[in-house]
């Protein structure tokens, strides 16, 4: 069963717009970067993301929004725990991130 892999940040406010660019275009390179230890081609299936625009107010600080699809949990857990490169960008912003916010949810299952 697919993954959705919902990720949410609120970068710190002195943190140069360059820098959130850069850790903004890093999170959309990780489809191409992140390999499959075993087929050794990239897995994740979808990467999208952008500022927030909404209008309701309901953000809480919230600035930017990822949304991820893998094709199953393995796929995620290999991504959250083990992926080189997806380590490489957690390290990168944990020091420009005030607040991440994480959901995953598989489609349909309530």
């Amino acid at each position: 069963m697919s993954i959705t892999h919902i990720v949410m940040f609120q970068f710190k406010p002195e943190t140069p717009a360059q820098l959130v660019d850069d850790a903004c275009q890093w999170m959309l390179s990780l489809k191409e970067k992140c390999i499959h230890p075993t087929s050794q081609n990239p897995y994740i299936q979808m990467s999208s993301g952008g500022t927030d625009n909404s209008k309701e107010g309901l953000q809480n600080g919230i600035t930017h929004a990822f949304v991820v699809e893998f094709a199953n949990a393995e796929d995620r857990d290999y991504y959250v725990d083990k992926d080189p490169a997806h380590q490489e960008f957690v390290q990168y912003v944990k020091g420009i991130i005030q607040k991440a916010q994480v959901i995953d949810f598989t489609p349909g299952l309530f």
